[in-house]
């Protein structure tokens, strides 16, 4: 906010209020403890049922939820977790102590709201308790506030993926020059990058001048190798986001991979060279030799589309930078090295 909105702000509020705005300007921006509100119904264990249903009755107002109470000590350390159905099946004359439940989900303040989103969905819950380092309750983080997170981050990955800085801004609402700039880098990157595949079409100048019909097929190995490897990269980004795979699970991953790019790139192949022999009629030394590149430009895809992610997520780089145009750059100037030197093997001695 501008500054002298801030200063009214502060200016018009009690001190209670001014403590808890500091409080929580001074968690970290993507942090449990900036997405919590201390609207909570917190109860104590020495209550009976009828006195904290009457607590309920009173405070609810101004709380955030009411559907789940949290029982805490005299220095607000959390002990135990029970819902508002609990009480009110339960006897009047009963303690809360009695028929709360010890085993509690929750977080700390300086947890990743990533991490928090992961643990509500895992557990399906409809607030979540945030706690200090000593235990103390200090929050909660309700279901509504979970599902911005989850679209701010899914929309953040969408944007990465296309080689693209994040915004908050809506589209209509941006500039346009603001616009460009977010987009300028990435492509500036990605331009740069594709001077690599420059050089190796230069060092094969030879063998192009001699079988100049080799030029034709090369925009579409390259094309298929960038889809191919970009099919592999959602899916594994994807389970990444979802914690189906992590690390550990490479090796299976690149396995199931390769099996799928060998059935994959034998049938495109396949197709291939009765195109090129049948309706391109090309020979079959060149048919042969641009279905066998495209057979490994597939399978290479495959593998470096599923790697590379979860490399980068070990690496706790963001997954999704590791997406269609980075790995189409990639997998573009392996597929032309291979290409060539299929050319220069195979052409040689037909």
């Amino acid at each position: 906010m501008p500054a002298n909105v801030v200063k009214k702000i502060l200016q018009n509020s009690s001190e209670t209020e001014r403590k808890l705005i500091n409080q929580f300007l001074n968690y970290p921006e993507d942090s449990a403890g900036s997405l919590m509100t201390i609207e909570f119904v917190d109860l104590k264990k020495e209550m009976l049922v009828h006195e904290a249903l009457v607590r309920i009755r009173e405070s609810a107002p101004q709380k955030e939820t009411i559907y789940t109470c949290y029982v805490t000590d005299a220095n607000r350390v959390l002990e135990g977790i029970l819902s508002l159905r609990d009480l009110v099946i339960a006897e009047p004359e009963q303690k809360i102590g009695e028929i709360m439940r010890q085993e509690i989900i929750y977080a700390n303040t300086h947890d990743d709201k990533e991490e928090i989103a992961e643990l509500v969905k895992k557990y399906d819950l409809l607030a979540l308790p945030i706690t200090d380092n000593e235990k103390r309750l200090v929050g909660i983080i309700t279901v509504d506030d979970i599902l911005d997170v989850i679209e701010d981050e899914n929309t953040e990955d969408f944007h990465k993926m296309a080689a693209l800085e994040p915004t908050d801004v809506e589209y209509l609402e941006s500039g346009v020059f603001a616009m460009a700039r977010k987009r300028i880098v990435w492509l500036l990157v990605l331009m740069l990058s594709a001077t690599f595949t420059g050089y190796i079409i230069r060092s094969y100048q030879t063998t192009l001048e001699k079988v100049v019909a080799l030029t034709i097929f090369i925009p579409m190995l390259m094309d298929t190798g960038g889809n191919a490897g970009s099919q592999s990269s959602t899916l594994i980004i994807r389970s990444l986001a979802l914690n189906e795979v992590n690390f550990r699970d490479i090796a299976q991953v690149m396995w199931k991979e390769f099996r799928v790019s060998v059935i994959v790139g034998i049938t495109l192949a396949f197709v291939n060279f009765i195109r090129i022999l049948l309706i391109e009629r090309y020979s079959p030394p060149i048919a042969f030799t641009v279905s066998l590149t495209l057979f490994f430009t597939v399978m290479t895809a495959k593998i470096v589309g599923s790697s590379l992610p979860i490399l980068a997520k070990q690496l706790k780089i963001d997954p999704a930078i590791m997406a269609a145009p980075l790995i189409t750059t990639i997998v573009d100037s392996i597929s032309l090295i291979i290409y060539f030197t299929l050319a220069a093997k195979i052409l040689h001695f037909a």
